[in-house]
Protein backbone atom coordinates (compact mmCIF):
# COMPACT_ATOMS: atom_id res chain seq x y z
CA UNK A 1 0.00 0.00 0.00
CA UNK A 2 1.68 3.37 -0.77
CA UNK A 3 2.12 5.63 2.43
CA UNK A 4 1.83 8.85 2.29
CA UNK A 5 2.67 11.15 5.28
CA UNK A 6 2.66 15.01 5.01
CA UNK A 7 2.69 17.80 8.20
CA UNK A 8 1.58 21.63 8.67
CA UNK A 9 1.56 23.88 11.38
CA UNK A 10 -1.69 25.38 12.20
CA UNK A 11 -1.69 28.33 14.54
CA UNK A 12 -4.50 27.39 16.88
CA UNK A 13 -3.61 25.66 20.28
CA UNK A 14 -3.23 21.83 20.11
CA UNK A 15 -6.93 21.40 22.00
CA UNK A 16 -8.57 23.61 19.24
CA UNK A 17 -6.90 21.54 16.38
CA UNK A 18 -7.61 17.98 17.71
CA UNK A 19 -11.20 18.89 19.02
CA UNK A 20 -11.60 19.99 15.01
CA UNK A 21 -10.24 17.09 13.95
CA UNK A 22 -12.72 14.68 15.70
CA UNK A 23 -15.67 16.62 14.25
CA UNK A 24 -16.07 14.08 11.10
CA UNK A 25 -18.89 15.46 9.87
CA UNK A 26 -17.04 18.70 9.16
CA UNK A 27 -14.01 17.27 7.15
CA UNK A 28 -16.47 17.41 3.67
CA UNK A 29 -15.90 21.37 4.09
CA UNK A 30 -11.77 20.84 3.50
CA UNK A 31 -11.09 17.92 2.41
CA UNK A 32 -11.74 17.37 -1.40
CA UNK A 33 -13.72 14.37 -2.82
CA UNK A 34 -15.19 13.45 0.42
CA UNK A 35 -19.25 13.78 0.30
CA UNK A 36 -19.80 12.61 3.40
CA UNK A 37 -18.78 11.37 6.63
CA UNK A 38 -21.26 9.49 9.26
CA UNK A 39 -20.48 8.48 12.59
CA UNK A 40 -22.21 5.62 13.45
CA UNK A 41 -20.99 5.44 17.40
CA UNK A 42 -17.66 6.54 19.21
CA UNK A 43 -15.51 3.90 16.94
CA UNK A 44 -17.20 3.57 13.61
CA UNK A 45 -17.36 6.37 10.64
CA UNK A 46 -19.11 5.68 6.92
CA UNK A 47 -17.55 7.35 4.25
CA UNK A 48 -18.74 8.88 0.71
CA UNK A 49 -16.22 10.11 -1.64
CA UNK A 50 -15.49 10.72 -5.25
CA UNK A 51 -12.40 10.59 -6.65
CA UNK A 52 -10.44 9.31 -9.51
CA UNK A 53 -13.79 9.54 -10.80
CA UNK A 54 -15.29 7.00 -9.19
CA UNK A 55 -17.51 6.88 -6.12
CA UNK A 56 -16.62 5.38 -3.03
CA UNK A 57 -18.25 4.08 0.44
CA UNK A 58 -16.31 2.12 3.27
CA UNK A 59 -16.46 2.41 6.69
CA UNK A 60 -13.77 2.86 8.91
CA UNK A 61 -13.46 2.18 12.84
CA UNK A 62 -11.67 4.34 15.27
CA UNK A 63 -8.43 2.40 16.38
CA UNK A 64 -6.70 4.79 19.07
CA UNK A 65 -7.94 8.01 19.97
CA UNK A 66 -6.07 9.75 22.59
CA UNK A 67 -7.07 13.83 23.29
CA UNK A 68 -4.88 16.25 22.00
CA UNK A 69 -1.95 13.55 20.79
CA UNK A 70 -3.79 11.64 18.32
CA UNK A 71 -6.42 10.10 16.69
CA UNK A 72 -5.76 6.09 14.32
CA UNK A 73 -8.26 4.21 12.23
CA UNK A 74 -8.45 1.07 10.02
CA UNK A 75 -10.66 0.39 7.47
CA UNK A 76 -13.49 -2.21 8.45
CA UNK A 77 -15.37 -2.69 5.12
CA UNK A 78 -14.65 -1.25 1.48
CA UNK A 79 -11.75 0.97 0.42
CA UNK A 80 -7.84 -0.41 1.97
CA UNK A 81 -6.70 2.21 4.46
CA UNK A 82 -5.23 3.04 7.98
CA UNK A 83 -3.65 5.99 9.05
CA UNK A 84 -2.98 8.61 12.13
CA UNK A 85 -3.14 12.08 12.60
CA UNK A 86 -0.64 13.04 15.47
CA UNK A 87 -0.71 16.18 16.63
CA UNK A 88 1.86 18.14 18.97
CA UNK A 89 2.57 21.37 20.37
CA UNK A 90 5.03 23.66 18.74
CA UNK A 91 5.87 27.37 18.96
CA UNK A 92 3.17 29.24 18.22
CA UNK A 93 0.70 26.59 17.28
CA UNK A 94 0.29 22.93 16.61
CA UNK A 95 2.09 20.33 14.15
CA UNK A 96 -0.37 17.92 12.35
CA UNK A 97 1.15 15.48 10.59
CA UNK A 98 -1.34 12.53 8.65
CA UNK A 99 -0.02 9.30 7.74
CA UNK A 100 -1.81 7.08 5.78
CA UNK A 101 -1.73 4.10 3.91
CA UNK A 102 -4.33 3.09 1.23
CA UNK A 103 -4.72 0.67 -1.64
CA UNK A 104 -5.50 2.00 -5.03
CA UNK A 105 -7.71 0.34 -7.19
CA UNK A 106 -7.64 0.52 -10.70
CA UNK A 107 -5.79 1.76 -13.44
CA UNK A 108 -6.76 5.53 -12.66
CA UNK A 109 -5.82 5.50 -8.84
CA UNK A 110 -2.34 3.29 -9.16
CA UNK A 111 -1.22 5.68 -11.91
CA UNK A 112 -2.37 8.84 -10.09
CA UNK A 113 -0.53 7.18 -6.82
CA UNK A 114 2.61 6.61 -9.01
CA UNK A 115 2.48 10.20 -10.06
CA UNK A 116 1.99 11.26 -6.02
CA UNK A 117 -1.58 12.72 -6.83
CA UNK A 118 -2.50 11.67 -3.43
CA UNK A 119 0.13 12.99 -1.43
CA UNK A 120 -0.87 16.47 -3.40
CA UNK A 121 -4.51 15.68 -2.27
CA UNK A 122 -3.44 15.34 1.35
CA UNK A 123 -1.37 18.24 1.65
CA UNK A 124 -3.94 20.46 -0.08
CA UNK A 125 -6.47 18.97 2.58
CA UNK A 126 -4.69 19.97 5.60
CA UNK A 127 -3.54 23.51 3.56
CA UNK A 128 -7.52 23.65 3.78
CA UNK A 129 -7.93 22.46 7.15
CA UNK A 130 -5.22 24.99 8.68
CA UNK A 131 -7.20 27.77 6.57
CA UNK A 132 -10.24 26.56 8.34
CA UNK A 133 -9.35 25.82 11.80
CA UNK A 134 -7.60 29.51 11.93
CA UNK A 135 -10.23 31.38 10.37
CA UNK A 136 -12.81 30.19 12.76
CA UNK A 137 -10.05 30.17 15.57
CA UNK A 138 -12.62 27.68 17.79
CA UNK A 139 -13.49 24.57 16.71
CA UNK A 140 -16.92 23.51 15.87
CA UNK A 141 -17.30 21.30 18.06
CA UNK A 142 -15.44 18.26 20.11
CA UNK A 143 -15.09 14.59 21.63
CA UNK A 144 -12.94 13.98 24.18
CA UNK A 145 -13.19 10.43 24.09
CA UNK A 146 -10.24 7.95 25.07
CA UNK A 147 -10.06 4.79 22.98
CA UNK A 148 -7.41 2.46 22.84
CA UNK A 149 -6.90 -0.50 20.67
CA UNK A 150 -9.47 -2.45 18.64
CA UNK A 151 -12.31 -3.30 19.81
CA UNK A 152 -12.43 -7.16 21.65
Amino acid sequence: MPAIEQSIQVDVPVRTAYNQWTQFEEFPRFMEGIERVEQRDDRHLHWVAEFGGKHHEWDAEITDQTPDRRVAWRDVEGKTNEGSVDFEQSDGGTCVTVRMDWEPEGAAEKIGSALGFDERRVKSDLERFKEFIESRGEETGAWRGDIGGPQA
